[in-house]
């Protein structure tokens, strides 16, 4: 089976995106992972899927527990499924997903000055390579927000004009001088979906300029309720790695909801959350058919 940092890169070069998707529970796992296992990539081979984990998340799984998870489903299918420390703020948190043996760190230092950025994602890298030469890693640069939910407004300080979304020149300075494996910038994204109305369009342009200037694959971070559109031309651009959570969520609780006002009476858990399951089964069904472009 080829690793995580194989198959990103031949996701570059195929103009395709792997899908990142964050879990809470053992639900959204099995949702995940049955959606992916039932597909193929344009090439035959089975669409490998990276299981996503937030600081919350992990403190609710438990950091080792989420890793054994994921091993299972590694070692029992052969399956290119891959566990990813999701939005780490902090030295000491990447290091406890390095040390339990993740295979990606999302080290987000983004809404430090650059120069800080630079110098703590450095130290982290430096830390993760010691432990494990293989681990993928990843930097930010660029506020888009932190929480994964449904927005009333536009989160304060998000990166969405011209002038403020991610710089060409910064991009290249934190690649350059920290040693990241890939690279998310601000483009006109954001954490969690618009109520009542769409969420902002992408800066394309901005993108291919940044992957050319950097020479990393790029991910895209906040991909809930971001249009097929604008993610059919942000992976011709450069992305490489997209991240969906609201929408899990959202159908998530919708299905949960309706479930629990159908039956009422109903209290084994593994029945009422059978419709659940299938909410995020289909949202990441569609996700990945349109990202890996079949």
């Amino acid at each position: 089976m080829k690793t995580l940092k194989e198959t990103i890169l031949e996701a570059d070069k195929q103009k395709v995106a792997i899908g990142h998707f964050n879990i809470s529970n053992t639900e959204a796992l099995w949702a995940i992972f049955r959606a992916a296992k039932e597909l193929t990539t344009k090439s035959g081979e089975p669409m490998p899927v990276i299981i996503g984990v937030s600081e919350g998340e992990r403190d609710f799984i438990g950091v080792r527990q989420a890793r054994a998870l994921v091993t299972s489903l590694q070692e029992e299918f052969n399956y290119p499924i891959w566990l990813s420390a999701d939005h780490t703020y902090s030295l000491e948190r990447a290091k406890e997903a390095i040390d339990a043996g993740y295979d990606m760190i999302v080290f987000d230092r983004a809404e430090l000055p650059l120069e800080e950025n630079i110098a703590e994602t450095k130290k982290c890298v430096e830390y993760a390579r010691s432990v494990n030469p293989n681990i993928v890693m990843e930097g930010e640069l660029g506020y888009i927000g932190k929480s994964s939910k449904m927005l009333d407004a536009l989160p304060e300080g998000a990166a969405l004009s011209e002038d403020t979304i991610t710089k060409v020149e910064d991009a290249k300075r934190l690649v350059e001088e920290t040693g990241i494996d890939l690279f998310s910038p601000a483009v006109g994204n954001l954490h969690g979906m618009l109520k009542n109305m769409p969420n902002p369009k992408l800066f394309i342009k901005r993108i291919a300029e940044i992957r050319e200037a950097t020479g990393v694959p790029l991910v895209l971070h906040g991909g809930s309720g971001i249009t097929d559109e604008d993610f059919v031309e942000a992976i011709e651009a450069g992305i490489s790695i997209i991240h969906i959570n609201t929408e899990l969520r959202l159908a998530y609780r919708n299905a949960l909801r309706e479930a629990l006002q159908s039956d009422p009476e109903e209290v084994a858990p593994y029945k009422i959350l059978k419709s659940a399951v299938k909410a995020m089964k289909d949202v990441t069904e569609k996700r990945l058919r349109l990202f890996g472009r079949i």
